[in-house]
């Protein structure tokens, strides 16, 4: 373990041990941690909302005007040059699954912090002139000396002919899920014990800007002693990065990602946690807008196994581009341009 790594645990298990509640956000390769005591935090360059425990106000002004949100992918033709890598290292038996993401140009005329405001997810965060995360993953919850984690895989837009079962019954997304279902059990039977599956492959509904969307979880659990508070960053440390958005086996994976993918994450696959003097819950910052020299850069990806066909995850990585504004928030900016009826 490298000298950073060692100061930010150590770091975060005084925190813990002194029950001092504090922000805790991950970059991806760990190289750029921000932990902030909660009292500490500046609104006006930090805002977040980790299941519903929030710095901010519970409302705020609309925006004028109508939303748009208008993306840029990659062409399929350069999608696939990163595809093929991956792929050539799953055949040779290098990685089970390899998390595949890119960047993509993104237009609208919210601002990061009104996305930050009117969208819905369980996870958001907004850093002032950088970055907005709203994402639905949850991470590690810990309540009571339990940890739970929810690693997510498997998407379809909700629209599609009987949507729900052709996701449980796609033989590629249901190799996918247990794959990370194995990997997470493993990471927390390093740091807990009586590790167990309590649900497996459940389906949540996700309401976005412009579709519906079905999403698979499942539920691990394990016990951790008593102390654990005076140990909170050995616990998360362990199990970084998540297995959702790197892959298996971890170490020969990371590798891979570095090689295929032709940009920076940053924060981006991340995480974002709370400590609020007892208990922990933290979020994987997928569904991430990023402020890059003045232009915004969604991104986004997948899961890759030996069984992907590059067309359907070349949609899939362009499905998940987009902005959970509730439909409601939209129709009012539409009844805003209407004239009053007499």
């Amino acid at each position: 373990m490298d000298a950073l790594h060692q100061h930010y645990r150590e770091r975060m298990n005084q925190l813990g041990r002194q029950r001092i509640p504090f922000l805790c956000i991950i970059d991806f390769d760990r190289q750029q941690p921000i932990l902030l005591p909660l009292d500490e935090i500046n609104q006006e360059e930090v805002l977040y909302d980790i299941n519903g425990r929030s710095n901010t106000p519970l409302v705020a002004d609309s925006p004028a005007g109508s939303f748009y949100f208008d993306k840029k992918p990659v062409s399929l033709e350069e999608y696939q040059q990163a595809f093929e890598v991956v792929k050539y290292h799953l055949q040779a038996g290098n990685s089970f699954l390899v998390n595949l993401t890119f960047p993509t140009p993104v237009n609208t005329n919210l601002s990061l912090k009104d996305i930050f405001f009117h969208s819905q997810a369980r996870y958001k965060l907004w850093l002032r002139d950088r970055f907005v995360v709203f994402s639905p993953e949850i991470f590690i919850r810990i309540e009571q000396g339990v940890i739970s984690s929810y690693p997510m895989k498997g998407t379809i837009n909700a629209q599609v002919p009987d949507a729900q079962n052709k996701l449980l019954n796609n033989p590629k997304e249901l190799a996918e899920h247990v794959t990370i279902v194995d990997l997470i059990r493993n990471d927390m039977s390093t740091i807990a014990s009586q590790v167990a599956v309590k649900r497996f492959r459940y389906v949540d509904h996700l309401s976005v800007h412009d579709k519906e969307l079905l999403q698979v979880s499942s539920h691990i659990t394990g016990l951790l002693p008593a102390n654990y508070h005076e140990h909170l960053g050995d616990i998360i440390w362990a199990m970084l990065p998540a297995g959702s958005v790197s892959g298996a086996p971890k170490a020969k994976t990371l590798a891979i990602i570095q090689e295929a993918e032709t940009y920076h994450r940053g924060y981006y696959t991340g995480i974002v946690g709370l400590f609020d003097g007892e208990n922990w819950d933290s979020g994987v910052m997928i569904r991430f807008i990023e402020n890059i020299d003045g232009k915004l850069y969604f991104k986004s990806g997948g899961g890759i196994t030996a069984q992907s066909d590059l067309r359907s995850e070349y949609e899939e990585f362009i499905e998940k581009i987009y902005v959970p504004i509730h439909r409601n928030y939209q129709d009012r900016q539409r009844n805003s341009l209407q004239p009053d009826l007499p």
